[in-house]
């Protein structure tokens, strides 16, 4: 396993808390550019897929949308799987592009004039986890399960609050999202299956949204900060370094009031059972 002393040891302590950005998302990965192995660089590609999902989902419907500069994957190969596709052809492989865009575009081709229960914006989210869950490297395994655990629990209690039908809002087939979509019971019958249960239960009691996001990022940050502390120079810490960078540039370059207004209009569409309203927060804090 590879060591990091120089680049790990070079890197300025960050806190959450902070009001500059130390690297940008962007910037960081152009440091790490020939220092890491071809192994790690993998792991931490999986990351910044998730602004490749971001292009794919846009491209999807607005060809013109400019790219996010934090991808790798060109439009090309978005449209030459396409074409390939529709020509009745198997996709040409490219190093660059993860089967699950595959996947999702044979699903969204076939699929895209249906009337569809779950977004297509979560089918592809749903993809993603999975495939980053796959990773052979536990501890980014790991993280995307935490991330992915998060969004599910918060995702269902807001549809109990609501009185939606949670099985529309959980993504993926872990053993957490079978037992959401299973129990009725408060905590869904995870207190012995998700040790972070209680604090995300407190979590969601929170009337201060920018302050609940706070403390959600809060508790992913004591994560990584628990499960790198006997891994100080390894790959682990530097993924765990560019997931704490991505948190505070996020909060960084947040619009508290574009926020505030954002969350509103999707409580008030839940209430309604609108799932367009659901989509546009979607589209609004996926950017």
């Amino acid at each position: 396993m590879s060591k990091y002393y120089a680049l790990i040891a070079g890197l300025p302590n960050i806190s959450l808390e902070d009001s500059k950005i130390t690297y940008s998302v962007l910037s960081f990965r152009e440091e790490l550019e020939g220092i890491l192995t071809h192994g790690d660089k993998k792991l931490i590609d999986l990351f910044y897929l998730k602004f490749d999902n971001i292009n794919l989902k846009y491209y999807s419907k607005w060809h013109d949308q400019d790219p996010d500069p934090r991808s790798r994957i060109p439009y090309e190969a978005f449209n030459d799987i396409i074409q390939a596709i529709k020509d009745g052809e198997k996709p040409k492989r490219n190093k660059l592009v993860p089967s699950y865009f595959v996947e999702f575009i044979y699903l969204y081709l076939s699929n895209q004039d249906k009337e569809e229960i779950i977004s297509w914006e979560d089918r592809l989210s749903s993809l993603y986890y999975e495939y980053a869950m796959k990773c052979s490297n536990k501890f980014v395994a790991n993280w995307f399960e935490l991330n992915l655990n998060i969004n599910n629990i918060l995702a269902a209690i807001t549809c109990r609050k609501f009185g939606l039908d949670k099985e529309s809002y959980i993504l993926g087939n872990n053993e957490v999202a079978q037992s959401i979509c299973k129990s009725n019971a408060r905590d869904f019958e995870l207190g012995d299956a998700v040790d972070y249960l209680p604090e995300l239960l407190r979590i969601a009691e929170e009337t201060d949204l920018m302050l609940r996001e706070k403390k959600i990022d809060l508790l992913k940050w004591n994560w990584l900060e628990e499960n790198t502390f006997f891994k100080t120079f390894d790959i682990e810490s530097v993924f765990a370094y560019l997931l704490k960078l991505e948190m505070i540039e996020r909060w960084v370059t947040l619009d508290k009031d574009a926020g505030e207004k954002t969350f509103r209009s999707l409580v008030k569409g839940m209430k309604k059972g609108s799932v367009s309203a659901l989509e546009e927060f979607k589209r609004n804090n996926n950017k």
